[in-house]
């Protein structure tokens, strides 16, 4: 593998000496990518505009990236910015010098690209759906040209951001290129298996709720494999805070057990709230299919989660701060699927009641 990694090596220092000036367009591509937004942008958007959508959206995405932990866990893959530091295939005399960023220093190990994973298997779900949306509402004006370009031009579009979003993780030496390669095309595997799991739009909450157990106790039970075997689990924190340029750019957030809690909060969060009355009344009521309804819901969610992202955990204390995490991402499907919804719907029936 060092020979690998060290070609990966030359391709950043590539990307870095001669596309310096596209550092800020990079950095933003990789928060495209990150699979956090997934809950507070694309989330909130494509479940106002079809249920279903959005529920597939938050099981691909909780799925895909329980994966993408239990793969880095298993092909303990290193990262650039560590590895240069750490391995005997260079000289003392002749370590490449890799530039690092305040979003380079990743804290769990490095294969398969969690951002190239999560970032392909939504957009996957959302080209998917697209399409199959214009098919649905301009099916007697789409000739076989027209559905053939429309096609390709969506298709065009995703290859172009999961590109952009892999060139950014390897930009900023968080990654090499073999990790969000393996990482893009294990996200798509994820999200077309769910094309053919159509019982996920119906479920209880006890399916919900077994999955969320299942997952949790499935990661954990093979972390404690791991530990009985003598091989440490979370090996890659220790060795990126030493390695980091600046201890404050470390973030407990992105330890793999962060990720964890916080997509099963989302899962159990989204089962509390599609399976609640006040989901039901809202939207499943005769307001539900209004636009108006739609868009004040879109645009009050939104809102809110670019509000309730301010609100910071406390990191004095590891399991404080999963718990807290956990808490906050369940509340998270709550008020978009749940409460807010049931606001707006209130507040059409009362407008409704005023004119009548």
């Amino acid at each position: 593998m060092d020979l690998v990694y060290s070609v990966g090596v030359l391709t950043i220092q590539h990307l870095q000496n001669n596309y310096q000036q596209f550092h800020d367009v990079l950095s933003f591509m990789s928060t495209v990518g990150d699979p956090r937004n997934i809950f507070s942008v694309y989330f909130p958007l494509w479940f106002h505009l079809s249920h279903d959508i959005g529920t597939k959206m938050i099981w691909v995405a909780v799925t895909g990236d329980w994966l993408n932990l239990i793969f880095k866990w298993i092909l303990f893959g290193q990262r650039p910015y560590w590895w240069v530091q750490e391995t005997q295939f260079y000289r003392n005399d002749s370590i490449p010098h890799l530039e690092q960023f305040s979003i380079t220093c990743e804290t769990g190990p490095g294969s398969p690209s969690g951002h190239a994973m999560g970032s392909s298997c939504v957009w996957y779900v959302m080209i998917i759906s697209a399409l199959n949306f214009f098919v649905f509402l301009f099916s007697n004006y789409l000739s076989f040209y027209r559905f053939h370009l429309l096609r390709s031009c969506l298709w065009i579009c995703f290859w172009v951001i999961q590109i952009c979003v892999c060139i950014s993780r390897v930009f900023i030496a968080t990654h090499f290129p073999h990790q969000v390669i393996l990482g893009l095309f294990a996200g798509m595997l994820v999200a077309e298996l769910f094309e053919h799991i159509p019982s996920i739009y119906n479920a209880s909450m006890k399916v919900y709720l077994q999955a969320v157990v299942f997952l949790f106790s499935a990661a954990y039970c093979f972390y404690l494999l791991l530990k009985l075997i003598n091989i440490d689990p979370l090996w890659s924190v220790d060795v990126a805070k030493k390695w980091c340029a600046h201890p404050d750019w470390i973030h407990l957030d992105t330890t793999p057990f962060a990720g964890l809690v916080r997509n099963l909060g989302m899962l159990f969060g989204l089962g509390l709230s599609v399976n609640s009355e006040l989901f039901v009344q809202s939207c499943k009521g005769k307001n539900s299919h209004k636009a108006i309804f739609k868009l004040m819901c879109v645009t009050a969610t939104l809102t809110f989660l670019q509000l309730y992202d301010f609100i910071k955990m406390p990191t004095h204390s590891e399991v404080l701060f999963y718990v807290l995490s956990f808490c906050k991402s369940a509340s998270i499907p709550l008020g978009v699927v749940a409460v807010i919804p049931y606001c707006v719907h209130l507040l059409i029936r009362d407008e409704e009641s005023k004119l009548s």
